[in-house]
């Protein structure tokens, strides 16, 4: 009586492995690409409000510091990444790579 049991097991197992490879390999082939496409955008937004609000940090003052500081809290986990990336030299190979 136990054989069956494991059978079955087996038998689920199998197949709920055989479903996840097969979701995996069409979520690749349909919406990896457009996902990798939304979050290059969203991190150009980011990086468009985070300079047009923080952009006296590297010299390029819009608002008033009054907003900035408003927003600074909402702002302080990311801000030195952002920094990091706005001020790194890119290559021609990554700015081929984004179009």
């Amino acid at each position: 009586m136990d054989i069956p049991r494991e059978l079955f097991r087996r038998v689920l197992h199998s197949w709920q492995s055989l479903r996840r490879c097969a979701s995996e390999v069409l979520y690749g082939m349909t919406l990896h690409e457009l996902e990798l496409e939304v979050r290059r955008e969203r991190r150009a937004l980011e990086d468009l409000l985070l300079l047009a609000v923080f952009g006296d940090m590297l010299g390029l003052p819009f608002f008033p510091p009054y907003f900035a500081l408003r927003l600074l809290p909402h702002v302080v986990p990311s801000l030195e990444v952002w920094k990091r990336s706005l001020i790194r030299e890119k290559d021609l190979s990554e700015l081929v790579g984004r179009e």
